[in-house]
């Protein structure tokens, strides 16, 4: 900039324009009655001649004095300060300028004051109107988005309020708000601390700050970051967006821009020209996604990235897919053929639902890049907690616990059975994670908070993720405007203070310079960060759609709307960054590419699911996909190895530990019960648990309460009474070198945490995962979960998954909301027919049941059984799901307790447990075998010996549901061949157990014999909340259990 000739040019009112002679001239623009930007004047009141002492030297020291008392009044002498003030309050220089005060004790005091007085009004002045221009600044910064050129259709769907956004100057009837008037606009002033908007000047007129501003804020970007509430995150983000000349780009980041725009516009003409009847939820309207995730990954390579794990909705996928996965055109050709045959079992999936991984080289950056995307269902931002879990595991067994590049060779070794790094020649990197959402989806699906609130927890961070929103301005045919109560979609992100970029999605340069923006925020404080691509739909909800029907007015503006391929070739062929000529190559380049990969794909004649998994488990399956052993290994252990986890678990393995008094009972209890070679079920989960992780399998437990038990009963967390937040955590004391053993308490959600744990166990089949249900029927609010991902997951994307839930279950009398698991629901969605007994050896038939099935399901009555069924879920060669319906009251019933010897080596987890009392003596005068499950059984014992049936009636507890052990109970029903056939639960006859066991007894013994029920009736509620109706319930079935003639009439 030109140095100034004289320091009055600075301070008068009206001629201060010089100070931005090198400043691009702005025209005049008037929004609803508010001057917004400004052309400077070139014109001066005072000549440099007129003040003849101010020049030359002289000049240079006054512009000194003045940068120097604009810093601090007060080290300039009083002359000075009184000038300055004078002279930039509007008075001129020769008014202004007022000799030294005598030197005279009554003189100086009569100089001061009555140059006090004269300055008075003036410096007031002066207060106000620099504190306007702060109030003006800080207006632009927290409502300049309110204005910014964001909608691309310019039919404005965002309603704030009635009131006017006050931005520029504008009057509020006879007033200019903020006090500033169209006379202040050649004024100087000083600029906050809390913008930089003038670079490396720290004074500007106000019509230039206000042209600036509007630059910053209200053109193609909108930022909203004003509410975060860390002063560091705010001026970083300034910075960004306010420096001048921050959004400029070199002539071949516009021509790679360019390409990508080609790219991701063509493919979706490729496709509407080849396939114009399929639905494919193509990406028109937005095409400047592409170049938008692919500017994310080029950024965040360059920190450091080595792996990317994205989730997204159906909208673009295939695109997604194509130009930033880099799938194979031609797979992704041949999912448009109707005739082609799956290779693969299972059901598959429409092709915009599936998944893929690929590691390849980033061609910006030439670093290796490894890219998941997440296959999932239409159920919209269900994905997003699963994509967060899987990210999480994948930081945590590379030792990346900041999300920042730690993980070292001695880390990956340690865990190298279960790291996901296995496959990965380098094992230093960073894992982050991107989340696509809609705009309907991501202001009205309740998993998007609950995923945002786990995003600073510790257990579940993944230190930042980049949300990309393609704001569609309409949901499916529903208006925003009856959509969501906020203004924008993306609100809720300001609860975790993440800051909300929005751009216009046609203006590529701006989204580019967005996306670079939000990469670096991920990378720099590890925390979340939304772009929001305001854009447009140029179909329906799909292709085959007709959205006039609804939106009729916003059609026909998209109807006339450009194509943002052309705005922004038509910008560079303008500019001369691209000859037409090399625009036209790079359109016949790609339409050839697709040429050529869509004849290859009409030479594929089996459609391969499992070229789209998004998982892979390199080592663990053979080459073919399948198990490398179909054996049944034993789940015991030696007995040492029993009693030393019994004592970790009896102990308090940290000096200077001081333990609730309570708990030291409960510790001493279970030393006891070590003594005496016994176990309950907190013991026995233990035993399983420490095993594992001695053996260097990872364990993660989480959910609501887990560290302590809802119950009271696991204590898995230790809390020194006398130091607060001290914990002890002795499960990492098993062994030197153990695996990690991580437990953790969850917010209160089920839905999101149970989608982060299932997309946590994906990552490593080498760790037992493990969600518990504060009480089971609380999975409810985690059904789409369940129904959508863990059951028919494998048979959709040929993905196996080892998670557990365990949902406490049992009727006591408490009341229907906490009594039942629902296991009926469970049961329903097993793949196994009932009414087909399995053709399998007999080596081979219960592994092979395991391996044939979508999920396992059981009720333990044991701790011993728990605990194999746990050791099971890592020893056996594949992964299946594992439901686990647990007790409540059998934690401390003092018959619920195992011997040692039923967890030695060579024992394994029983599907049945048999009857082994008096019936066994004399099988032949038994005359009714009553099957159940869980807890039921220790009322039907009790009930027994009460009556002294010991001998005529058999009590056989089928342990796993499903897949259901039907060699076992047709051994039992052979055993007693005169016995009638009872199924007894505690459950209502149209809940529980009944509807599915009955049909698979009937199988076993061949439909020649009835299946009677002892039980309660059918009823809505699971439970009655009346303790004596309760009681009264119970013994009824009990005494329809055992009266031999119950039957009798409907025989």
């Amino acid at each position: 900039m030109q140095r100034l000739r004289t320091t009055v040019a600075r301070l008068r009112p009206i001629t201060a324009t010089q100070t931005v002679k090198s400043q691009s001239q702005a025209r005049p623009m008037a929004v609803g009655g508010a001057l917004r930007t400004f052309e400077p004047l070139r014109s001066y009141t005072t000549s440099v001649s007129a003040e003849p002492f101010l020049n030359g030297t002289s000049s240079n020291y006054v512009e000194e004095m003045y940068y120097a008392w604009l810093e601090n009044p007060r080290s300039v002498h009083k002359s000075w300060d009184i000038f300055f003030r004078n002279a930039n309050a509007g008075v001129s220089p020769g008014s202004a300028y007022q000799s030294p005060p005598p030197l005279g004790g009554a003189a100086l005091e009569l100089a001061n004051a009555q140059a006090m007085v004269e300055a008075q009004p003036n410096m007031e002045k002066l207060v106000e109107d620099h504190l306007a221009v702060q109030s003006l600044v800080r207006a632009y910064q927290v409502r300049g988005h309110h204005i910014a050129k964001l909608d691309p259709l310019d039919i404005g769907v965002i309603d704030f309020d009635e009131s006017p956004v006050m931005l520029g100057l504008k009057k509020v009837g006879e007033k200019w708000f903020y006090g500033l008037d169209e006379s202040d606009l050649d004024k100087v002033f000083r600029l906050p601390t809390t913008t930089f908007i003038g670079g490396s000047e720290s004074v500007l007129p106000l019509r230039e700050i206000i042209s600036r501003l509007e630059m910053a804020y209200c053109q193609s970007i909108g930022v909203e970051f004003m509410f975060i509430n860390d002063l560091e995150q705010c001026q970083w983000i300034r910075q960004k967006f306010e420096r001048p000349g921050v959004m400029q780009f070199t002539l071949e980041e516009k021509r790679t821009l360019l390409t990508r725009m080609v790219r991701s516009t063509k493919f979706e003409e490729f496709l509407q020209r080849k396939w114009s009847s399929e639905k494919r939820f193509g990406l028109e309207g937005c095409e400047s996604l592409i170049p938008a995730l692919k500017t994310i990954i080029d950024k965040s390579s360059m920190n450091g990235v080595e792996s990317i794990i994205m989730g997204m909705p159906h909208r673009g996928r295939l695109n997604v897919l194509a130009n930033v996965i880099h799938k194979e055109l031609d797979q992704i050709f041949c999912q448009f053929d109707s005739n082609l045959e799956a290779a693969d079992e299972g059901s598959g999936d429409v092709k915009y639902h599936l998944g893929m991984w690929h590691r390849r080289i980033n061609r910006v950056t030439d670093r290796n890049i490894t890219l998941s995307l997440m296959a999932n269902p239409s159920h919209l931002e269900a994905v997003d907690p699963v994509v967060q879990g899987k990210t999480k595991a994948e930081q945590f067994y590379c030792g990346d616990t900041e999300g920042k590049r730690v993980c070292t060779h001695t880390n990956a070794h340690r865990f190298f059975s279960l790291c996901v790094c296995i496959y990965i020649s380098v094992c230093v990197f960073q894992v982050m994670s991107i989340l696509l959402h809609g705009d309907a989806a991501f202001a009205g699906q309740g998993v998007v908070y609950e995923t945002f609130h786990l995003s600073d927890l510790p257990s579940y961070t993944t230190h930042g993720t980049v949300h990309v929103v393609v704001n569609n301005q309409v949901g499916f045919t529903t208006d925003p405007r009856v959509a969501r109560s906020s203004s924008y979609p993306t609100d809720v992100a300001k609860v975790v203070n993440a800051p909300i970029f929005h751009v216009n999605a046609d203006d590529p340069e701006a989204v580019m310079y967005v996306c670079n923006v939000a990469a670096e925020w991920r990378a720099t404080f590890h925390k979340d960060v939304v772009v929001d691509l305001v854009c447009y739909r140029r179909n329906g909800h799909n292709e085959m759609d007709e959205p006039l029907f609804t939106q009729p007015l916003m059609y026909k503006q998209i109807k006339k709307q450009k194509g943002v391929l052309q705005k922004y070739s038509e910008k560079l062929l303008a500019e001369g960054a691209v000859s037409r000529q090399d625009y036209e190559e790079e359109i016949a380049k790609y339409d050839k590419i697709c040429e050529e990969a869509h004849a290859r794909s009409k030479d594929e004649k089996i459609l391969h699911i499992k070229h789209w998994l998004d998982s892979p488990w390199p080592g663990f399956f053979n080459v073919d996909g399948q198990p490398k052993s179909m054996t049944s290994r034993s789940t015991g252990l030696p007995e040492e190895e029993l009693v030393h986890i019994g004592y970790i678990a009896s102990s308090v393995p940290v000096e200077d530990f001081t333990i609730h008094r309570g708990l030291s009972r409960i510790l001493k209890g279970r030393a006891t019960m070590v003594g005496q070679r016994v176990c309950d079920w907190a013991l026995g989960e233990y035993m399983a648990f420490g095993s594992l992780l001695k053996e260097g399998t990872h364990i993660r437990l989480s959910g609501q309460d887990v560290e302590r038990g809802t119950f009271s009963h696991r204590h898995h967390v230790l809390h020194d009474q006398k130091i607060d937040r001290r914990i002890c955590i002795p499960m990492n004391h098993i062994s030197p070198n153990q695996a990690p053993y991580t437990v953790c308490n969850s917010s209160l959600s089920e839905y999101g945490v149970l989608g982060f744990e299932l997309g946590f166990a994906m990552a490593s089949p080498n760790a037992l995962v493990l969600w518990e249900a504060q009480f089971g029927d609380f999975h409810n609010t985690a059904q789409c979960i369940i129904d959508q991902f863990i059951c028919p997951g494998q048979a959709k994307w040929v993905r196996q998954n080892g998670i557990v839930l365990l949902l406490p279950h049992g009727m006591e009398g408490m009341g229907p909301e906490h009594s039942s698991a629902r296991p009926e629901r469970f049961l329903q969605m097993c793949n196994e027919d009932p009414d087909t007994y399995p053709i399998f050896s007999a080596e081979e038939f219960a592994v092979r049941q395991l391996y044939d099935c979508n999920w396992i399901i059981v009720n333990c009555s044991t701790p011993a059984n728990y605990f194999h069924v746990l050791r099971r879920q890592i020893l056996q060669a594949f992964r299946k799901p594992l439901i686990v319906i647990t007790p409540k009251s059998l934690l401390r019933h003092p018959e619920a307790k195992s011997s040692f010897d039923d967890m030695l080596p060579g024992t394994h987890f029983q599907r049945l447990i048999p009857d082994s009392g008096p019936v066994c003596e004399n099988p032949e005068a038994v005359k009714r075998i009553v099957f159940c499950t869980g807890k039921v059984y220790y009322e039907l014992t009790r009930e027994r010996n009460n009556r002294g049936n010991d001998d005529t009636v058999a009590i056989a507890r089928i342990e796993q549901l499903s897949p259901f052990p039907f060699d076992q109970v047709k051994v039992e029903t052979d055993r007693y061949p005169n016995a009638d056939l009872v199924w007894c639960q505690e459950e209502h006859k149209n809940q529980g157990y009944y509807d599915y066991v009955k049909p698979r007894l009937r199988t076993t013994v061949d439909r020649t014999r009835p299946v009677w029920y002892a039980g309660r009736g059918p009823a809505a509620a699971p439970a009655t909340g009346n303790k004596a109706a309760h009681l009264v319930e119970l013994q009824r079935f009990l005494d329809t259990a055992f009266n031999l003639d119950a039957f009798t009439e409907q025989s």
